[in-house]
């Protein structure tokens, strides 16, 4: 197919950004990625519904993400039409006690903007770079807390145009897992249900957060947050590290000297070298402790 034209068409109908072979290394916190063949980044609920129509019209498949963060862009890129909601849907505002944002919205955005009103609920978010799109499906979380816990409506649609709208009686939230997942959903916005603190209060507890990860994550160095969920009753940072495997390399990737579940890209890392290295620290964790670490960030597109 000849993209730049169809990049082209579709720019005509929305006003959001298209590009055609887009380089997903520059959409990705691991700085990793071939080319996506059209990347779309919605400004509005009308461009994303043009942005499906689009690809029914010729066939494309499709691809949402959000920040980039907890994703690994293969070598060889994605085909067909990323739809990043991140940098583009990411309106919100308050009434009384709900905020309510697009799915595009950052978790740091929205946190901050809950500290401005005097609401709490949002301080575990403040160091995620997550959207809020991402972080409902994939049920985000720290410090105790999760997206599961604040969830008052969702507003999805599905990848044929259809607008759900979910109630808190209607969704399940459960460890980095929503109902959403698995339905091919994309959120468009979302209300949470924050609660009256001081202002004072609230700016501790981030202030807080924020220096633990920093302390112990190596947020210096392009990651994607996490690798592997935590299995049942145990860590999968201190399974990583029992096993010794904090430093192991594999060309640009290597297993972070600071916190042993975060992969990071020394340089020029590429997937084929990350998607090596989650699989060498599977295989040591199964042989040393029976344990399958099962990774918590997602990976798309052909390898190289």
């Amino acid at each position: 197919m000849d993209w730049q034209e169809l990049a082209f068409e579709l720019r005509q109908k929305i006003s959001g950004q298209v590009l055609a072979r887009a380089p997903m290394e520059r959409f990705t916190t691991w700085r990793v990625g071939g080319p996506a063949d059209l990347l779309v980044i919605p400004w509005t609920k009308e461009d994303v519904q043009e942005a499906l129509l689009f690809t029914r019209k010729h066939d494309l498949p499709i691809t949402v993400i959000g920040n980039g963060s907890n994703l690994l862009v293969l070598d060889r890129g994605i085909r067909g039409l990323v739809l990043k909601f991140a940098g583009g849907l990411n309106t919100s505002h308050l009434e009384g006690n709900i905020l309510t944002a697009d799915g595009g919205a950052l978790l740091p955005s929205l946190a901050r903007l809950a500290l401005k009103s005097s609401l709490s609920g949002l301080e575990f978010g403040a160091g995620i770079p997550a959207s809020l799109g991402g972080a409902i499906l994939m049920n985000a979380g720290a410090f105790g807390q999760d997206m599961g816990s604040i969830a008052l409506e969702v507003e999805t649609i599905d990848q044929q145009g259809k607008v759900q709208q979910w109630s808190r009686d209607e969704l399940f939230f459960s460890y980095r897992s929503s109902s959403l997942q698995g339905k091919n959903l994309i959120v468009l916005k979302a209300d949470l249900q924050l609660v009256p603190a001081a202002r004072e209060e609230i700016a501790v507890r981030i202030k807080k957060n924020i220096a633990f990860r920093s302390k112990i994550q190596p947020l210096e160095q392009p990651t994607a947050g996490s690798v592997f969920r935590n299995p049942p009753d145990d860590y999968a940072g201190r399974l990583i590290e029992s096993a010794g495997l904090k430093g192991l390399r594999i060309g640009d990737a290597m297993v972070s000297t600071k916190h042993a579940n975060f992969i990071v890209n020394c340089g020029k890392a590429t997937g084929r070298e990350i998607q090596e290295l989650i699989k060498t620290i599977q295989d040591r964790v199964v042989q040393q402790f029976g344990i399958i670490l099962v990774p918590e960030v997602l990976i798309v597109g052909e390898e190289g």
